[in-house]
Order: structure tokens, then C-alpha cells, then sequence
């Protein structure tokens, strides 16, 4: 079985005129993900790109990333580029240290339960926002319920079991 793709960046658009890009980046690591020598895949629909970029540069501009990679070299290879996904595997992160942090892959696919075992849906994904982490539930009637990932709402998080365990305050699952 292969491991799971996961987005580390999305190439914005080209900057300058030698193959330079610029990355919105969606890591928490991206001093490593970024790094010379850095092997990242591409995924792009539409265009002819290859299936993997080597870093060769990158540095911080205006709350992004401008990233060099191995034969860019001009602004129209830059151009093919634009909204290209940049990602890796998911074999390839570092386990984390903290048991109450999660790689979003992890938490994708678990079952959504209250504290008496009633099924509430599934972690469809995790949503990164300014304010915090927000798990995006899907109910078994098909409704998508977003639901703040902080230890008040999300007591318990058991990945060998496959379920997370919700205490909502009332309301927050319901259209009312």
C-alpha cells in the first residue's frame, strides 16, 4: 500500500524572470519540506509539469516562500507551474512528539462519536483557519458540521481505535 499525498505548498504564481515561484505554504515544517535537495511531487491539472521538483532555494517574502527548483529556469517553466500543488508522502513526516498533536492524514477517516457512543460521522478533513483547527464532519445524512478541534469539544482522540470522540455544546451539530 502506498502512502498517503499530502499538500506541503501550492505555487501561487511565477516571480522574476528566472524560474523563480512563489509558494503559499501549508506546512508546519517548511524550513525541511523546503530545504535544498528537497524532493517534492507535483500535482497540476491541465499543464505539463513533471511529477517532481528538486528545491534548490528558498526565502521567506511577504508571508509566503519564494522557491528555486532544479530546471526552472525561466518565466514561461515558472508560468506552468501556476497552481500546481507541491507534496510529499506522507511516510516522509516525523512522528510527533506531543500526544495531544496530530498530522491531519491521522485524524481523516475517523469515526465521529459523543461520549455515549452515539455515531455523529466521519472526519472528512481538518481545517486550518486563524483562529484555530476545525474538524470537518460529514454526518450520515450527507451534512458537513465543522467542529473547533480544541481539547474542550474533542476530549479524546483514540487513533487505534479509529474514532474521535465529540462532547458538543448544544447546537453546534444541529441546524437550529
Amino acid at each position: 500500500m502506498t502512502s498517503p499525498v499530502l499538500a506541503v505548498g501550492r505555487v501561487v504564481k511565477p516571480h522574476g524572470v528566472r524560474g523563480e515561484v512563489v509558494v503559499d505554504v501549508r506546512t508546519d515544517s517548511p524550513e525541511l519540506r523546503f530545504a535544498p535537495g528537497a524532493v517534492l511531487g507535483v500535482q497540476r491539472r491541465g499543464a505539463a509539469v513533471p511529477d517532481s521538483l528538486t528545491v534548490t532555494a528558498a526565502r521567506p517574502h511577504a508571508g509566503r516562500l519564494l522557491v528555486r527548483f532544479e530546471s526552472v529556469d525561466g518565466m514561461d517553466e515558472a508560468e506552468r507551474l501556476r497552481g500546481a500543488t507541491l507534496t510529499v508522502g506522507a511516510d516522509e513526516l516525523e512522528a510527533t512528539e506531543d500526544p495531544d498533536e496530530f498530522h491531519d492524514h491521522e485524524l481523516e477517516g475517523l469515526r465521529v462519536e459523543l461520549p455515549t457512543g452515539d455515531e455523529v460521522g466521519v472526519v472528512r478533513e481538518v481545517v486550518h483557519t486563524p483562529g484555530g483547527e476545525l474538524l470537518s464532519v460529514r454526518t450520515p445524512e450527507g451534512v458537513e458540521r465543522l467542529v473547533p478541534f480544541v481539547a474542550e469539544i474533542v476530549p479524546e482522540v483514540d487513533l487505534a481505535g479509529g474514532r474521535v470522540v465529540v462532547d458538543p455544546p448544544e447546537g453546534l451539530l444541529t441546524d437550529d
